[in-house]
Formats: C-alpha cells, sequence, structure tokens
C-alpha cells in the first residue's frame, strides 16, 4: 500500500496589479507523497500567478501526464498547460503540441534547465514560458509552511509579496529568457 498524500488548505487574498487580478481563493491542495514542500510552495504560487478562469490544480504526480497546472475554456478545451520544476524537453515539446500557451515555473536553476533545454526539439520553442522563482522567497515561505494556512499574495512589477501574519516575504518571479541565455 502506497503513502497518502497530504492535504492543505490555503485561504489566500490575492492582488496582482500587473494583470489586475484582485480574488480571495479557497485551496484544498493535495501534497503527492514524492513532492517537496519547495514544488507544493511553487505550484501554489504558480497558481496565483496564472489565476483567470478555468485554471484548476491536475492530478499532477499522481498522473504523469498530466501538467501540474491547467487552464481551460468553458467548453472543456485546453488553453494554457504550466509546468513546475524541471520537466524535460520532451514533455515540453507534447504540451507545446496540446496547447496553445505553455509555461514553466521552476524552483531550480532556472538557467541549468535552459540548458538542458537548448538544442532539444521542442515545438514552438520560442514561445515557451520559463518563470524563475526567487529561492530566499521560497525558502521562507517553506520555513512558515503549515497544513493549514491564511495569507496574502501581491504581485507588483514583477515582484512577489507574500504576508504571512506580521511576516512579510519578498522576492521577483522573473521571466527567464531561456533560448538567448543558453545558446
Amino acid at each position: 500500500m502506497g503513502l497518502a498524500a497530504t492535504l492543505y488548505t490555503f485561504d489566500i487574498d490575492l492582488a496582482d496589479t500587473d494583470r489586475g487580478v484582485y480574488e480571495t481563493l479557497a485551496l484544498r491542495v493535495a501534497r503527492h507523497p514524492s513532492e517537496t514542500e519547495e514544488y507544493l510552495v511553487t505550484r501554489v504560487l504558480a497558481y496565483c500567478l496564472e489565476y483567470t478562469d478555468g485554471i484548476a490544480f491536475s492530478n499532477g504526480l499522481a498522473d504523469p501526464d498530466e501538467p501540474a497546472l491547467v487552464v481551460r475554456d468553458l467548453t472543456g478545451v485546453l488553453r494554457a498547460w504550466i509546468e513546475i520544476g524541471a520537466p524535460e524537453a520532451a514533455r515540453m515539446h507534447k504540451a507545446s503540441k496540446a496547447a496553445p500557451r505553455v509555461a514553466v515555473y521552476t524552483h531550480k536553476d532556472a538557467a541549468k534547465l535552459a540548458a538542458r533545454w537548448q538544442g532539444e526539439r521542442i515545438h514552438r520553442a520560442s514561445e515557451l514560458e520559463l518563470y524563475a522563482l526567487d529561492h530566499a522567497l521560497l525558502e521562507a515561505f517553506v520555513a512558515r509552511l503549515q497544513r493549514r494556512m491564511a495569507f496574502a499574495v501581491s504581485v507588483t512589477s514583477g515582484h512577489l509579496y507574500i504576508t504571512l501574519g506580521d511576516a512579510v516575504i519578498e522576492g521577483a518571479v522573473q521571466r527567464y529568457a531561456w533560448q538567448e541565455a543558453a545558446s
């Protein structure tokens, strides 16, 4: 018998001034036994940064053919495929064929990921979006991670501010120009 997922409950006040998105989110997120806390936190922050109608967590690690996050329109058509971590180039090739928009949010070294992708066959590679989350921000969030949390996420000019009680942690969310950087 395998280990069960751990359920996290997050109540989030989202204020993304860059995109004009202001929402209150109540998320129940299952953490797969093989999923690190950094991956979980990156997945939740990517959900906030990508929040739009039709966004959902997929079965993720439990179903290796699905991305971490999906955005579907009202008819169920896939609009965005959003990965977390350091996916292989073959997976990005598949994603770019399946969805009109593909984004990756990494908690790993974006330069190393870009180097791995360089020269690989990726459909519409120039359109693939790679975002690197600030490591210090992730470490500070993971240090405060609890199974039930309420916090605020603010996004201004590509900078992320997370208010956890009296503490504010901050860091950049940087779009990584991976094709130019790795060549």
